[in-house]
């Protein structure tokens, strides 16, 4: 099984600080058990590494980011089964979600059920002009199981979630950017777009860009007052370890800050 691992999932480090995963099942990157063991064994490489601030993950296959859960593993397994297959679905999606590094997906073809919720876990989402995006599990009799019915209102809000689950139909990469689904578009190479972005992210502090993550998200989960405490408790705990002292020194001294 780690072979196929291996085989469907492979990755490499681009530049300093960005590792570059790509998905490569063909024909469309079905999250199979195989590539869902790849994506862990990815990040397991990008922890062991401990160098990684930003981690883009794209494909190989064209036409395709990742169409979704394998249907044809669904099709063959009892109900205890189908649990374990979530569950794993759901794990890899929370540890990317998780992870001490800025993610990005890079997307120029279908992100499909699955395909979507693994883009939703990213940190940020790039399309090329040939992105197409939907959760269509209503038309299996199911619903999203792997973080979509959660990660999906709070990019777009709730109306507009509601249009892409309950219809099923395939958001078209320019709808997509301006419904807040895809944080950028581009009409050229969809990887290059994203190595691009990940390049203006991998020089500030990676400590305090994880931090402005876990508070923005806090902001939907939390009202303003405790969120207003949560941010201070951020910033506070950034001036402490000496991160923050650091880039004022760095600003002071005008060189560039040499940021963990």
């Amino acid at each position: 099984m780690a072979d196929q691992a291996h085989e469907v999932v492979t990755w490499q480090s681009t530049s300093p600080g960005i590792l570059a995963v790509t998905l490569q099942r063909p024909p469309a990157n079905a999250l199979g058990i195989p590539l869902l063991d790849g994506l862990h064994l990815a990040m397991d490489a990008a922890e062991k590494a401990g160098d990684v601030k930003v981690m883009v993950i794209s494909s190989a296959n064209p036409g395709f980011f990742a169409a979704g859960a394998d249907i044809k593993h669904l099709s063959s397994i009892d109900a205890q089964s189908f649990t374990a297959y979530g569950d794993k679905m759901r794990e890899v999606n929370d540890r990317l979600a998780a992870s001490p590094w800025i993610s990005i997906a890079a997307i120029d073809g279908v992100a499909l059920g699955g395909g979507l919720e693994l883009a939703m876990a990213c940190t940020l989402r790039v399309a090329g002009p040939n992105g197409r995006f939907g959760l269509p599990e209503v038309k299996l009799g199911l619903i999203p199981g792997a973080g979509g019915t959660q990660r999906l209102p709070r990019l777009v809000g709730r109306g507009r979630a509601l249009d892409i689950m309950l219809t099923a139909r395939q958001v078209p990469a320019d709808e997509a950017y301006r419904i807040g689904l895809v944080d950028r578009l581009t009409d050229g190479d969809v990887v290059a777009a994203a190595n691009e972005f990940a390049d203006q992210l991998v020089g500030p502090s990676l400590p305090a860009q994880l931090s402005v993550v876990r508070t923005v998200d806090a902001a939907f989960d939390l009202p303003l007052e405790q969120g207003a405490r949560y941010e201070v408790e951020q910033i506070q705990a950034l001036f402490e370890d000496g991160e923050a002292a650091e880039g004022i020194r760095a600003f002071v001294d005008k060189r560039k800050p040499q940021f963990r």
